[in-house]
């Protein structure tokens, strides 16, 4: 069947949100690095040495599953109580036990190589597909692994999974992408990431990107872009009913330190500028669990992508959280007790 999509009933979320099981203990992660020679980005330009970091947990006997972070996070934002303590644990959908995680840095970011190692502004122009190539480097020259049982990722990840599903069709048995749709980037989610990009560049302390200390865009931009682009508007009001508990939210986001660097934020959200696997979508022959919240602010469901795209795919469904003061918008997607019943019924349907 394709196309089929699963709304959450409003018990069943609510159900959800307020048992959330505890997040279950798994093996520590193996923290590495693999090398790959003579990286050919999609310009032509040539790396000699792409640094390419990456996380494991589990054995490599057991079987292989890719997990993909989103724009701002690296391999170390997945395994977080919300995310892996919900699925990694014993008896859990993707129980390290049975399963060989791997959780690459993409290009750009974690410790992989990326702008602020050196380069700054002179570091190759990356997209999308350059971050896929240099992934699929790494599993099968690195680790030795030509198949995977699922890829999962969100956000950033989730574009990536459906990337993934169109260029290495047989590569994977499933594919979940989360946060994420397979359209063009554009409306409102590129022009605000447009927005963010131009005010840290347009800052004379940016020096064209040879600055020497961060400048004081890049904090107040990506704070702008995340409350306008996350969070969920019915939880925001319910943290903040009022104007005194607004500006007490913000007084404490924008007292905290910049994290991060401008050239590393530049680089990876213009990364995007060039997705659009919907041409594509014909050649995917995984089982696909797209997992989409009502609420998110990039991903709107009420433009109709995502349904005309879905109807596209055979062996494909779509589950849509329903907004809540419980989901987060664009956030939602990150918290696995929304879904994570919904990915091991999944599972066992997957051939």
């Amino acid at each position: 069947m394709s196309g089929r999509t699963i709304i959450q009933g409003a018990l069943l979320a609510a159900g959800l949100a307020a048992a959330a099981p505890a997040a279950a203990q798994y093996p520590e992660p193996r923290e590495a690095i693999w090398v790959a020679r003579d990286f050919r980005f999609h310009t032509g330009e040539v790396m000699p040495e792409l640094r390419l970091g990456y996380l494991t947990i589990g054995e490599p006997s057991g079987t292989p599953v890719l997990v993909l972070h989103g724009t701002a996070g690296s391999s170390r934002s997945m395994v977080s109580p919300a995310f892996a303590g919900q699925l990694f644990g014993p008896g859990q959908p993707l129980d390290t036990a049975k399963h060989y995680i791997i959780i690459p840095d993409a290009l750009g970011a974690g410790k992989s190589s990326k702008p602020s190692d050196g380069m700054r502004a002179r570091f190759p122009h990356f997209n999308y597909a350059d971050i896929l190539a240099a992934q699929h480097r790494l599993l099968t020259e690195g680790l030795g692994v030509s198949h995977v049982r699922l890829v999962i990722g969100n956000s950033m990840g989730g574009m990536l999974a459906w990337l993934w599903g169109v260029t290495h069709p047989d590569f994977m048995d499933a594919i979940v992408p989360m946060a994420a749709q397979p359209t063009a980037m554009s409306g409102r989610n590129w022009m605000l990431r447009r927005m963010m990009i131009e005010t840290i560049r347009r800052d004379p302390a940016y020096q064209d990107g040879n600055y020497t200390s961060q400048p004081a865009s890049l904090s107040l931009a990506f704070l702008f872009f995340n409350i306008a682009t996350n969070g969920g508007s019915q939880a925001l009001q319910k943290a903040a009913p009022t104007r005194a508990a607004a500006d007490a939210i913000l007084d404490q986001r924008l007292a905290q330190p910049a994290a991060g660097d401008a050239n590393d934020l530049i680089y990876m959200y213009e990364a995007s500028r060039d997705y659009d696997p919907e041409p594509l979508l014909g050649r995917i022959r995984a089982r696909v669990l797209a997992i989409n919240s009502a609420d998110d602010e990039r991903n709107p469901h009420e433009t109709g992508l995502m349904a005309a795209a879905m109807a596209r795919i055979p062996h494909a469904r779509l589950l849509l959280i329903p907004g809540s003061t419980e989901t987060a918008g664009h956030g939602t997607a990150g918290q696995a007790r929304f879904w994570r019943e919904e990915l091991a019924g999944f599972l066992r349907e997957v051939p």
